[in-house]
């Protein structure tokens, strides 16, 4: 019997080595579950104590007509063997065109409600939003279409007010506006 469960065991660990990577897998209960990992950066700038963030738009016919809650930070998953800051680098490139070469200021991590988890940097700099250039994905459109469209992954950028970024960026992510300002010791409402 313990023979047969040591290798189980070691069946599910060989099984799982090449998705580790990739995910962290919390296992509790005798339960496994799949926790993905994004790390991104909020771009901002600072005008007479007024904090403007760059949030940007995910691309994509199911996001097309949503607004208010939908805009995030620059993000991407990222696997094990990537530290979060690079991934973080990677994917502002990636989602904007443009690398970000500045120092940056870690805002720590968050749980989003899908269950992902969020490390978040904070960089100060300018970006001329008319310059988004992103990466494309594919995808089934119209479903069952059986015809392949591509989207780009942030379909626009903008900069917004603490308060209007508030309102725009996904429920989660507000955390990481607090953490800012808090950082740049700014005082902003929290409405």
């Amino acid at each position: 019997m313990d023979h047969a469960r040591h290798h189980w065991s070691d069946r599910r660990n060989r099984d799982l080595d090449g998705l580790r990577s990739r995910y962290v897998y919390l296992i509790t209960g005798g339960f496994m579950v799949v926790v993905r990992r994004s790390a991104g950066i909020m771009l901002y700038q600072v005008d007479q104590n007024d904090l403007k963030v760059l949030l940007v738009h995910p691309g994509g016919p199911f996001w097309a007509h949503r607004d208010l809650g939908a805009w995030s930070i620059p993000k991407g998953e990222y696997d094990g063997a990537e530290p979060p800051e690079e991934a973080a680098r990677r994917e502002f490139e990636e989602e904007l065109g443009t690398p970000y070469l500045g120092s940056l200021l870690d805002l720590g991590e968050l749980r989003q409600n899908s269950g992902k988890r969020v490390t978040a940097y904070a960089g100060n700099g300018p970006f001329d939003i008319a310059g988004v250039r992103s990466n494309v994905f594919e995808m089934e459109w119209p479903p069952h279409s059986r015809k392949r469209q591509s989207f780009p992954e942030v379909d626009r950028a903008e900069w917004f007010s603490a308060d209007e970024a508030r309102r725009r960026i996904i429920p989660a992510q507000t955390v990481f506006i607090d953490r800012l300002l808090a950082r740049l010791d700014l005082a902003s409402s929290k409405g």
